[in-house]
């Protein structure tokens, strides 16, 4: 056999063709491809199962907590609420024993107002000057800082010649920063015009209408002054504490 310089030789071998252990070594690989595909579904579907119960383990007891919170709050909510109605019935109690004082202050002024009233007309000689104040109510509009007022001027003679003269009408009281303010009347209500109210009659006059007093403003009193003119010009004061009767 001639040989050529400079190239390689390959060898040559020859191998004996064994199809059956081909198959055997297919068949055992397939079968361990099989098994850790199935070892891992398996151990797979443990964590799963595992992580899933772990899980609601953690609900149940979430659930638990979030039922004890709730009757909790509900237990607050029941205290809070029966604060407040005790509070609420204090308040209303309250108020209302102070509706009852002040209606029934209103009512016995009200009253000794007509008997002096009456008295006057009936015995003059009672009071010589002739002019006097009668009764002031104020009652409550329903409207905040809104007030009706009802006022009675009477003459007190033994010949109730026509009466004239005039009256002044203020309402004393504090600003919010305590100082003492006094509004005439002319300055709350839009129905007189002027300082002084005209007075006119022989037996008595009512001198009516609304006024509304400036916002943050604490009355504390209202203050009249009646002065009638002529021959036998008198003049009378007198002072009413702040009193407002609701409607």
């Amino acid at each position: 056999m001639a040989v050529v310089k400079g190239s390689y030789q390959y060898r040559l071998r020859v191998v004996q063709d064994e199809p059956g252990k081909r198959f055997a070594g297919q068949l055992v690989t397939a079968v361990l491809v099989i098994c850790v595909g199935l070892a891992a579904y398996i151990y797979g579907r443990y964590q799963m199962q595992s992580t899933q119960a772990s899980a609601m383990a953690e609900l149940d007891e979430l659930r638990s907590e979030l039922r004890n919170k709730n009757s909790e709050a509900e237990g607050l909510r029941q205290e809070v609420a029966n604060l407040s109605l005790g509070s609420e019935v204090d308040r209303k109690a309250a108020e209302d024993v102070r509706g009852e004082v002040i209606e029934l202050k209103a009512k016995i002024a009200e009253l000794e107002e007509n008997v002096s009233f009456y008295r006057g007309l009936m015995s003059p000689s009672a009071n010589k000057r002739g002019l006097t104040i009668g009764s002031l109510d104020v009652i409550a509009t329903g409207t905040p800082r809104h007030y009706q007022y009802k006022l009675v001027v009477q003459q007190l003679a033994s010949n109730h010649s026509h009466l004239r003269g005039h009256l002044s009408f203020n309402v004393v009281g504090r600003e919010p920063d305590g100082v003492v303010r006094s509004f005439a009347l002319k300055d709350l209500s839009n129905e007189v015009s002027g300082d002084r109210i005209r007075l006119g009659f022989r037996y008595f006059q009512n001198v009516t209408g609304e006024m509304v007093l400036p916002e943050g403003f604490t009355p504390e009193r209202i203050e009249l002054v009646a002065k009638s003119t002529g021959r036998d010009a008198v003049e009378v004061e007198k002072k009413f504490g702040w009193l407002v009767q609701q409607t």
